[in-house]
């Protein structure tokens, strides 16, 4: 399959319903309120985070202005945070940083499966839509799959991804495009995380429209389990919630939250019961 730079696999930031807006504000209220006015100092000290924005034309201003608030945030935990950002989004780079991360934060542009564009591929589907070169604008996209983020992503033991403002890792669809069924969404949701579970990560949150600053705060300063921290997200419905055992990952579960019949904008995948305690211990 051909490559689509940046204009068939499109972001999630052109989503302006109100049912977006309402999460998104919640999220952002909650993050202000007190997630970066109540930080744990060194909560996180001597861990990696790194977090990417690959170049999603005429948005990537706003991703870049969101991943900065997610590598302060980190920060003021005690972290040691790697930001790398379009138009120097490239493979290489993030390859080399993401070496050793506790947590991995990518937003960008998402390739999934199945999709409207033609059969799988592992070379550019589930992974992430980075610069083809440096320095040459943010609409030079080129999508690393499943296939590179398996064998060449080497993250800390226990770590977690966070998969923010992008189609296709939470189940949902393109802007424009028809929503999807709910055993097309499993699968996309499924597919996406994947890959990212086998570079040492435990789970894989896939954030479609609201903030990540609650899970991220959460990692490094609650006692929960992956799964209590995707359940009590201020961006949570759990109306429509449902699970299954992960296909394409052994021993996994991939719990999903539409906040409507057919919207599928969060999801998370891994070993579910994995507890703070462990992902900060090891």
């Amino acid at each position: 399959m051909s490559v689509h730079d940046g204009v068939a696999q499109r972001a999630s930031s052109h989503r302006t319903r109100p049912v977006r807006l309402a999460i998104v504000t919640l999220a952002a209220a909650f993050a202000i309120g007190t997630l970066i006015v109540s930080p744990a100092p060194a909560a996180a000290a001597g861990m990696k985070v790194v977090v990417v924005v690959g170049p999603v034309g005429s948005s990537t201003s706003s991703y870049i202005t969101s991943a900065r608030r997610y590598a302060a945030q980190a920060r003021s935990y005690g972290a040691t945070v790697v930001e790398i950002y379009s138009p120097n989004a490239t493979w290489s780079k993030v390859r080399a940083a993401a070496y050793g991360a506790k947590v991995l934060i990518y937003l960008g542009h998402g390739n999934g499966y199945p999709s409207p564009y033609g059969a799988f591929s592992a070379y550019t589907k589930d992974g992430m839509g980075l610069n083809s070169a440096a320095g040459h604008g943010n609409s030079n996209t080129k999508y690393y799959g499943e296939y590179y983020i398996r064998n060449y992503i080497r993250l800390a033991p226990n770590a977690v991804v966070i998969l923010n403002r992008l189609c296709y890792a939470s189940g949902d669809s393109e802007w424009g495009s028809a929503n999807p069924t709910k055993s097309v969404a499993m699968r996309r949701a499924d597919n996406f995380g994947a890959g990212f579970l086998r570079t040492n990560a435990k789970a894989v949150f896939a954030i479609g429209i609201a903030s990540a600053s609650y899970t991220l705060r959460s990692l490094f300063t609650s006692t929960m389990s992956i799964g209590q921290i995707f359940k009590s997200d201020p961006a949570r419905n759990l109306h429509y919630f449902f699970s299954f055992a992960s296909v394409r990952t052994p021993g996994a579960r991939v719990w999903m939250d539409p906040y409507a019949p057919s919207r599928y904008y969060r999801s998370v995948d891994g070993q579910l019961g994995m507890t703070m305690a462990t992902f900060r211990g090891g």
